[in-house]
């Protein structure tokens, strides 16, 4: 089969390929990278040439000159580009921060402009794929996954399949922590009760052969603080939750600390990121050479690893991330996965995702379309998500206002309409008041 990566260029691309040559399964023979930028490909296909070197039998990577020749004859297509590049995600961040309210990349007003700026060129993409490519399955990590995915849907229909990292490895590090190996992931003895949004869901139930393991963690403070939400979060809080949430929710059950921590921090996430990575990617230009090329990358993802999410772990105490987090991915083994249960290839364990998809039924209080992210059983005919406990008032209550922001932010990204955008803002729970919404709006229109 064949895979085509739109953003080929990317940073984390490596990822993917690697999880490509530990497949024993080879579900993927041939790669395809496509980016608006050559430098930023020729030096990602660097770092490929020297990951293949000494493999029995490497995936095979071609580079496509236009979005046409990398999507015609794909099976697979991993969307993972970033319009604005990292200088869009610094504006995205600062504008907000002007304006006394958080500016993450998904979440709060960052969010609302980053999808603005992004779902005009992903729907682009796919009407091209429905043009070039029509039985190609669309995987998406291109941020906001909830509501990019929920836009390109509306041209693909169930054909594309939002996917994050966040939620399986949450569910990892709990089981970890109650004391689950992971033999017994593999042997198919775990089932898990997770649903929400993209960076807004909850692991609600976490069980071992039909045995709830979920209260007796939340009641075990030391357990609770072995791994990375149990530290995030307090076992206090996680208590009185009787959940445990994704790392995301951090930005809204502790909004203040959060904020004071960003604006107190001498640089945003993605200042640290526009220049690590445009550091890396010149200086890799210049060493020539997949072995430099390589070696640079290696210590520069460990670098990212290290400080991700750095801000909301110093409101939380500060403390660093444990080793077995830092070796990066997640998602590439997400994708992996999911590309076998679509192509037939994956056994009754390994079809069982968390997947961002149409809701249906899931939720019964939000639209058939909307995109929820919840546990699916995958299989060739695509992703059915599995039935779920009634959700709380107050995970539905967030639930329903930020479907409300996500579907606005896609109405005017579409319409270009200007009451649809203010409203995406205004609404948003991080987003304290429509005069501030307001000005932030100009304030980006007003750089381009």
């Amino acid at each position: 089969m064949r895979l085509t990566i739109l953003g080929g260029g990317g940073f984390r691309v490596p990822l993917v390929y690697r999880a490509l040559l530990d497949d024993p399964a080879r579900a993927v023979d041939e790669l395809t990278l496509y980016d608006t930028d050559p430098q930023r490909l020729a030096v990602i296909g660097d770092v490929l040439e020297r990951q293949a070197q000494g493999h029995p039998a490497p995936v095979r990577v071609r580079r496509a000159a236009t979005l046409d020749a990398a999507l015609t004859g794909a099976d697979f297509v991993f969307s993972a580009i970033r319009v604005g590049g990292t200088a869009g995600r610094v504006r995205d961040e600062r504008i907000p921060l002007a304006e006394g309210v958080l500016g993450q990349e998904t979440v709060g007003a960052g969010g609302v402009l980053y999808g603005l700026r992004t779902i005009p060129v992903a729907l682009r993409i796919a009407e091209r794929v429905a043009e070039l490519a029509p039985r190609a399955w669309v995987i998406n990590f291109t941020n906001p996954a909830g509501m990019v995915t929920e836009a390109m849907a509306e041209v693909l229909g169930g054909r594309v399949i939002g996917i994050c990292d966040s939620p399986v490895g949450l569910v990892r590090r709990a089981a970890r922590a109650a004391g689950v190996d992971g033999a017994a992931f593999a042997a198919g003895r775990v089932t898990y009760d997770y649903t929400g949004l993209n960076h807004l869901g909850w692991l609600r139930s976490l069980t071992l052969d039909g045995r709830e393991l979920l209260p007796g963690l939340l009641a075990d403070p030391a357990a609770l603080g072995s791994f990375e939400e149990g530290r995030l979060f307090g076992a206090e809080w996680l208590a009185a939750l009787g959940a445990l949430p994704n790392e995301y929710l951090h930005y809204y059950y502790f909004r203040r600390e959060t904020l004071a921590s960003v604006r107190d921090a001498a640089e945003t996430r993605g200042e640290f990121l526009d220049g690590q990575q445009g550091g890396f990617f010149a200086r890799a230009a210049r060493a020539g050479g997949p072995e430099a090329a390589y070696a640079l990358w290696e210590a520069t993802r460990r670098e990212r690893e290290e400080t991700y999410m750095a801000e909301s772990r110093e409101a939380s105490g500060g403390w660093q991330r444990d080793a077995c987090d830092l070796e990066g991915g997640g998602y590439d083994r997400v994708a992996l996965a999911l590309m076998r249960a679509l192509s037939g290839g994956a056994d009754g364990a390994g079809g069982r995702l968390i997947l961002n998809v149409r809701n249906g039924t899931t939720v019964p209080e939000l639209a058939p379309d909307a995109i929820v992210e919840t546990v699916c059983e995958v299989g060739p005919d695509g992703p059915v998500p599995l039935p779920c406990a009634p959700l709380r008032a107050d995970q539905l209550g967030l639930m329903l206002q930020l479907k409300a922001v996500e579907r606005a932010t896609v109405e005017a990204a579409v319409r270009k309409d200007r009451e649809a955008a203010l409203r995406a803002m205004a609404l948003h729970p991080l987003v304290d008041s429509p005069a501030v919404a307001a000005r932030i709006l100009e304030r980006a229109a007003g750089v381009g």
